[in-house]
């Protein structure tokens, strides 16, 4: 009779500044195995003293700065919108500078339009978050990117501020696509930005633990009641559909983007948690369309909005 085959003796893992301790506990961060000499607790788990002191220099390190030189995502995004608001001016008239162009040219150029968007041209979607009405509010919205970006991209990365913008961006038309008035034609980089100051909010409460993190909570809730106020004020002017709409986006992109757990478990739940939020966009974009193409003056609505793109 064979004897029965045992299972493998477990592995056996030790700190890694100090190999002499076994464990099992690992750093949420990096995933390198930590002892509970070296265990630093963190808003998920643990973290290694090196991971620490990385997010504290990055802190410091302040908004503004590229993270390896050259052009930062920030720096190219306000030059990509400055770029388009001059094709605005130059092409909307002599009030386009403080008032914009008409809605008729804003349609031309890209707005985000109910009837438009049902009849198949999804990608006002995206273009419509380039685009401003007046210097007034493109001053604002450049000033708020500058600060909030550089922040965001300085401690998070290139390729999640990138992600981060356009999926804000995206989910912000949708909600007002999906919510929001058909017979409006909205424009602005305000969806995409609060994005940004949602992933900026998720980055500070993870470390709320920090006393720069707490005051940045502190900071970012006065400005959500400064923008509440201000959305009652101004009543129809303000988008407060895709503003609201960015922010939980940009909420939950910030979360998935710099995601927990070991480092495998971090990549699935960037993938995923990312891909779940494009997916609910693509769902609330196919349900709203139906609802607008059943509409009984659907056809009369998008022939009007067609000319009035046609007129500019």
């Amino acid at each position: 009779m064979e004897p029965t085959p045992q299972p493998p003796a477990p592995t056996v893992e030790v700190c890694y500044r100090h190999p002499n301790e076994q464990t099992r506990v690992h750093c949420t961060r990096c995933g390198r195995p930590i002892c509970p000499q070296c265990m630093i607790p963190a808003p998920v788990g643990y973290q290694c003293p090196e991971c620490v002191a990385q997010a504290r220099r990055e802190f410091r390190r302040g908004p503004g700065r590229p993270i390896r030189g050259g052009v930062t995502v920030t720096k190219a995004l306000l030059y990509a919108i400055a770029a388009v608001f001059v094709v605005e001016v130059l092409t909307g008239g002599p009030r386009a500078l403080f008032e914009g162009p008409n809605p008729g040219r804003l349609i031309d150029l890209g707005s985000m339009q109910p009837f438009l968007i049902a009849d198949g041209q999804y990608w006002r979607l995206f273009t419509a978050m380039f685009l401003h009405a007046g210097v007034l509010h493109i001053g604002f919205n450049a000033y708020a990117l500058w600060l909030f970006g550089s922040i965001v991209e300085s401690n998070l990365g290139r390729t999640p501020m990138v992600v981060i913008y356009v999926l804000s961006g995206f989910l912000a038309s949708v909600a007002s696509y999906a919510f929001g008035p058909e017979s409006s034609v909205g424009v602005g980089a305000s969806g995409a930005i609060f994005g940004i100051f949602g992933a900026f909010i998720a980055f500070n409460y993870r470390r709320r633990h920090l006393a720069m993190a707490e005051a940045n909570l502190r900071w970012a809730g006065m400005l959500i009641v400064l923008n509440i106020l201000l959305a009652f004020a101004f009543g129809g002017r303000i988008d407060w559909r895709a503003h609201l709409g960015g922010l939980i986006a940009g909420l939950a992109a910030g979360t998935f983007a710099e995601g927990w757990g070991t480092t495998s478990q971090r990549r699935l739940v960037q993938v995923a948690g990312l891909a779940g939020l494009v997916a609910l966009g693509i769902a609330l974009v196919v349900w709203r369309t139906t609802e607008i193409r059943e509409l009984p003056f659907f056809d009369e609505g998008l022939a009007f909005f067609q000319q009035l793109g046609e007129r500019s």
